[in-house]
C-alpha cells in the first residue's frame, strides 16, 4: 500500500516490533488533544501512537508535539486532509502487528491492547472493533449506545467504535477508500468480507458532543437518512454536503 503523502515527522518511531499501532487523525482538535494523549498514556502494553494532522490551524499539532516530546512511542505526521488520507498515511509508517484507528474524542480502557492481542491469538480473526459506549448519563447517550449495539449484531460498525485490523489484512483489502464520508463503513464492509471479526466487550468511550451540539432528534434523523441514501447509491460527496452543510468536514468527531 502506498503512502498517500505524509509531509513530515516530529519523532522517529522506536525500534522493534509493536503489538499495536494506534493511529489517530486530527484536525483542529486543540480543545481536546492534550487530554486525548493523557488518556492514551494510561493504556498498558507495547504500542506506538501515530497522530496524523490534516492541516490544523488552531495549534493542535503544536500541542500534540509538546505533550509527546521525547517520548519515542509517539510519532506526529502531517498528511493531506480527509480522514481516509490521514488514516492511510498513518498505516503506511506503522510498525505494529495490528492497526487500531482511534478518534481523538474516544477513550480506550487501560487493557485495550491486551484485549486486541488476545483476540489476535485466534488465527482466523482479521480484525474488529470495541463495544461502543457514549459518555454522559443522559438518555440520549444510553439510546445511542443501545442502537450501536444492535447495529453491531448485523455486522455494521463505524470508526467511533475504534476499528482494529491485522496490518497484513489492511494492506490486502487496500486500506481506506478516499471518500468524503463513509470511508469507515466501507472499511468495515471490506473487513467483514475478508474473514471473521471480533467485537471486544470492553468499551471504547466516545464523546456525546455529536448530539449535544446538533440535538438528538436531528442527529438520529441525519444518521439514518445518510445510511440509507448511501446504500441506495447516493455519492459520498453529496452526502457530505448534507451532513456538513455549513462547514468543511471535521476529522475526528463527526461520524454517522
Amino acid at each position: 500500500m502506498k503512502n498517500p503523502g505524509y509531509l513530515s515527522t516530529d519523532v522517529e518511531p522506536a525500534g522493534g516490533q509493536f503489538v499495536v499501532s494506534i493511529i489517530m487523525p486530527v484536525l483542529n482538535e486543540a480543545r481536546l488533544i492534550s487530554s486525548a494523549i493523557s488518556f492514551l498514556k494510561e493504556v498498558q502494553g507495547r504500542y506506538e501512537v501515530i497522530i496524523v494532522d490534516g492541516g490544523s490551524n488552531d495549534g493542535t499539532r503544536e500541542l500534540a508535539s509538546g505533550a509527546t516530546k521525547l517520548d519515542p512511542a509517539y510519532t506526529i505526521i502531517s498528511s493531506p486532509p480527509g480522514r481516509g488520507n490521514q488514516l492511510n498515511a498513518g498505516a503506511a509508517i506503522a510498525r505494529g502487528n495490528a492497526l487500531l484507528f482511534l478518534h481523538a474524542d474516544a477513550r480506550l480502557t487501560p487493557s485495550a491492547i491486551e484485549s486486541i492481542q488476545q483476540a489476535l491469538e485466534q488465527a482466523a480473526i482479521v480484525g474488529g472493533n470495541f463495544r461502543l459506549e457514549f459518555d454522559g448519563t443522559q438518555f440520549s447517550s444510553a439510546l445511542f449506545t443501545r442502537l450501536n449495539s444492535i447495529r453491531r449484531w448485523f455486522g455494521v460498525y463505524y470508526g467511533d467504535s475504534a476499528i482494529w485490523v491485522r496490518r497484513e489484512v489492511f494492506q490486502r483489502i487496500g486500506g481506506f477508500k478516499n471518500l468524503r464520508l463513509m470511508e469507515d463503513y466501507e472499511l468495515c464492509r471490506d473487513l467483514e468480507r475478508a474473514g471473521p471479526s471480533a467485537c471486544i466487550p470492553q468499551p471504547v468511550i466516545a464523546s456525546a458532543r455529536r448530539w449535544t451540539d446538533a440535538g438528538i432528534v436531528k442527529t438520529l434523523i441525519v444518521w439514518t437518512l445518510i445510511q440509507w441514501l448511501y446504500l441506495v447509491g447516493v455519492s459520498p460527496d453529496r452526502l457530505a454536503r448534507l451532513y456538513y452543510p455549513n462547514k468543511s468536514r471535521g476529522i475526528s468527531s463527526l461520524t454517522p
